[in-house]
């Protein structure tokens, strides 16, 4: 059957071989599956088309070997598989959330900072993925991704029990930095840096961060209370997390992020497939 290629991570086996882990999908189904004896300079490419002879299923693991693939063309417009090719969302699209969000802002520096910085990151986020395998996995993945939080909490925030216990302006700038770091653990392409194992995008974006509101001159307390909301958005120091939330904002910012990460998770998974994010499998 053919499929196109939604998403690809390059490992290495204990052995030495090397292989692929996939996201493909057609318009029946998507699936995951690992692909043995693949290097890194193998076809198929994220977008482009993929047949597979066979496909052997262990137990809801999938996975084939590299003789068992035949790799395709990247497809027109005029293909019917061409709108499955994962893509960035609109720069309208992306400065209306912001708009419409900072109705709800009143620190009158800190809408200006968002301003900014969100013009200045909308180019970088959009060529570079949120996450090799696991959740928006694709260049401009981390623009959708940033993008799902805020217009997520578009819908949240208003109707948020204690308004009164929460600075917006802290959540919005929490989610625009909380993956910026991986700006700086991936390549384009989605390939690792070694900054992703001696750093984290954890500790880069809160580095980052902290610095441009320090530049900005904002009180210590408030830089605080906003880099907390980037240190504690896994949730959990099992997640990687060094802290974990401890003020209302960042306790949403973990909510928002999970939200947008599993449903892609669901929205990419197979029927029947196991999600190892979710630790159960897909039904759909």
């Amino acid at each position: 059957m053919e499929y196109i290629v939604l998403s690809r991570q390059d490992c290495i086996a204990r052995t030495g071989a090397p292989y692929v882990n996939l996201k493909v999908a057609n318009l029946q189904e998507n699936i995951q599956l690992c692909v043995w004896d693949v290097a890194k300079t193998d076809a198929p490419a994220v977008g482009q088309l993929v047949n597979f002879m066979t496909i052997r299923d262990d137990q809801g693991k999938k996975s084939a070997r590299k003789m068992d693939m035949v790799p395709g063309t990247i497809p027109t417009e005029a293909h019917p598989l061409y709108p499955l090719i994962p893509r960035p969302i609109k720069r309208e699209v992306w400065d209306e959330t912001f708009e419409h969000l900072l109705g709800y802002c009143t620190d009158e520096v800190l809408k200006d900072f968002i301003r900014k910085q969100a013009d200045e990151l909308f180019p970088k986020y959009s060529k570079y993925p949120a996450a090799t395998n696991v959740h928006h996995a694709f260049p401009g993945g981390l623009l959708n991704h940033t993008h799902q939080m805020l217009r997520l909490l578009e819908g949240v925030f208003p109707c948020y029990p204690y308004p009164e216990d929460i600075k917006v302006e802290r959540i919005i700038i929490g989610i625009l930095f909380h993956d910026w770091g991986k700006l700086c653990e991936y390549k384009e392409n989605g390939e690792p840096t070694e900054n992703k194992f001696l750093l984290g995008h954890i500790y880069m974006s809160a580095n980052y961060l902290n610095g441009l509101l320090r530049d900005l001159g904002i009180d210590k307390r408030e830089i605080n209370l906003i880099i907390h909301c980037i240190l504690a958005h896994h949730g959990e120091m099992e997640y990687g997390s060094p802290v974990v939330p401890c003020t209302p904002e960042a306790q949403m910012i973990n909510y928002l992020d999970n939200i947008s990460a599993k449903a892609d998770v669901f929205n990419t998974t197979g029927n029947m497939e196991k999600a190892f994010p979710l630790g159960t499998s897909v039904v759909k």
